[in-house]
């Protein structure tokens, strides 16, 4: 099965975060294991903030490694439904945030999604597997 990898643990391993490097660069690689890792314009977007040349990032995110998959419409879809849930539900964000385009696209295409931030996925995207600490 192929695995969205959330940009949280892409950043744990690119910074050997010092509280989460190692469950990170495991569970990166069991998932790789598994199956392909994929990233989307989101995660890819989310991981550039750490690098301030292109081809540092390309060198990071290799699509050796990485396939990079677009964000399907219909999971651009969901996304804007699942915030309308959230802001139906009190939450105070304006804009939907990153986490419901990378669960969409993970419920969309069926990948699992390995991420350290379980909560909101857990929530808006049941059906997803989610790889969590």
């Amino acid at each position: 099965m192929a695995t969205l990898v959330d940009s949280n643990v892409l950043i744990d391993v690119l910074t050997e975060d010092e509280q989460w490097f190692a469950w990170s660069a495991e569970a990166l690689e069991k998932a790789a294991d598994a199956g392909p890792l994929v990233i989307n314009p989101i995660v890819y977007a989310e991981v550039s903030v750490r690098f301030t040349k292109i081809e540092d990032l390309d060198d990071a995110l290799s699509p050796d490694d990485f396939s990079r998959t677009p964000l399907p419409w219909s999971a651009a879809f969901l996304a804007a439904k699942c915030f309308e849930t959230y802001r139906r539900g009190g939450g105070t964000k304006t804009a939907p945030l990153p986490d419901f385009f990378i669960g969409a696209h993970a419920a969309v295409s069926r990948f699992a999604l390995l991420t350290r931030d379980a909560a909101r996925y857990r929530t808006y995207f049941p059906t997803v597997e989610l790889i969590t600490p």
